[in-house]
């Protein structure tokens, strides 16, 4: 190599951060929505800093639309270099079938063990004492997001839980408002549902559901009640003529209807929109009853490339997620909470604080993407898409399925 090459590859090499080759790598994921794509953005900066390139592949649509896509590219010999999942059980085959990266090494040199928030989150990554995804926030479903200009407009106070919520609804309805907003898609009606069941059934009854699939458990009295507020929901929800959840989030944020369930990622759109907690909206944990969280969320796994090069690069990825640097920046903006234990939260809102007050006090229960399988989902997702959409199914016909549902789980 002459003089001069070499030194415009060490200028290179400078500018690159220490690395002399920037590797470019596709990063596919389904976070679409205003919120969302600020949020990811910070983990494209991050990582861009270390001298690599992130690709963004972001697919349009939730992420059952989504998986199934970014599934057939890894088995179809077009492996993207990482992609998004829910912590649990929806990468299970792939790792089964050796197609995806071990980052149990990487993991053991960082000590991610020490300063992750639950343990169950890398478990939830785990298969045959192998860690094969790096969890990025901790998402929970039970939460109600109320428009206080939705409330004042009705003549009402702003409810402080869901029996209140309920009352309320007349007097929305009459001042033109949807008491409740939700898009027409299965796994925003079945998160809605799966909130009830723990916020109003309690942790117990949820684990032995979802957990035990325990099919007289699912069948009895206290579930019952989870189907009657259920009713109680779909028909507050009757005029919600929309999509998408973020749809429905923009509803509650210009006051066109009174409230939503939602996952604590609603939080992001309402940033966006300049609205401040306690102020504009308010929100209700547990739907403002029951004390406990589920703790779901994302993680990315690596499949396996060829490329010696990209792989590298794929071990610089992860390690830029996990950092404190990058939780933060992330989270902050998804509305979700840190994965870390060990980072600087002084920025939290209102929001994010009740959330964090909550899983800190130990209240918080696998989500059931950790619990059941992708299959199952699918089935009760099914079943409560028809229940919100069909007034003719009745509750108690439908708690009878989903008895039957739960206990046919594997």
């Amino acid at each position: 190599m002459t003089k001069t090459r070499m030194m415009l590859a060490a200028s290179a090499a400078i500018c690159l951060g220490g690395s002399a080759w920037a590797e470019e790598l596709e990063v596919t994921h389904w976070w679409t929505s205003g919120g969302e794509a600020a949020a990811v953005a910070e983990f494209a900066k991050a990582f861009d800093a270390t001298g690599n390139k992130w690709i963004d592949g972001a697919i349009a649509g939730s992420g059952s639309t989504a998986r199934p896509i970014m599934i057939s590219r890894i088995t179809g010999g077009d492996p993207m270099a990482a992609t998004q999942f829910n912590h649990g059980r929806q990468a299970e085959e792939l790792v089964d079938a050796g197609m995806m990266r071990s980052l149990t090494e990487l993991a053991e040199a960082e000590g991610w063990a020490d300063v992750i928030t639950a343990p169950f989150l890398l478990e939830n990554c785990t298969l045959d004492g192998e860690l094969y995804c790096v969890p990025v926030n901790i998402h929970s479903w039970q939460w109600l997001w109320l428009s206080n200009k939705a409330f004042e407009d009705a003549g009402v106070p702003v409810p402080t839980n869901w029996d209140e919520f309920v009352a309320a609804a007349p007097a929305l309805e009459a001042a033109g408002k949807v008491p409740l907003a939700m898009g027409k898609q299965g796994w925003q009606s079945g998160g809605a549902f799966n909130s009830m069941v723990l916020s109003l059934a309690g942790p117990d009854i949820y684990m032995k559901v979802f957990q035990d699939h325990d099919a007289e458990t699912a069948a009895g009295p206290e579930m019952a009640k989870v189907w009657a507020a259920a009713d109680a929901a779909r028909k507050m929800a009757a005029n919600s003529n929309v999509q998408d959840w973020n749809q429905a989030t923009n509803m509650v944020i210009t006051g066109q209807a009174g409230g939503q369930i939602m996952g604590d990622w609603a939080q992001g759109e309402f940033q966006v929109a300049g609205q401040v907690a306690g102020k504009d909206y308010t929100c209700l944990a547990g739907l403002g009853v029951g004390q406990y969280l589920s703790a779901n969320g994302d993680a990315f796994y690596f499949p396996k490339l060829s490329d010696d090069a990209k792989s590298e690069a794929q071990g610089e990825l992860a390690s830029v997620m996990f950092s404190p640097e990058a939780q933060v920046a992330f989270n902050l903006k998804k509305g979700s909470v840190p994965v870390r234990k060990d980072i600087d939260l002084a920025a939290a809102n209102d929001c994010m604080k009740k959330g964090l007050e909550i899983i800190g006090a130990g209240n918080i229960v696998p989500g059931t993407d950790a619990l059941i399988t992708p299959d199952t989902n699918t089935q009760l997702e099914d079943l409560h898409n028809q229940f919100f959409s069909d007034m003719s199914l009745s509750a108690e016909d439908a708690q009878a399925r989903f008895a039957q549902i739960i206990g046919d789980a594997s």
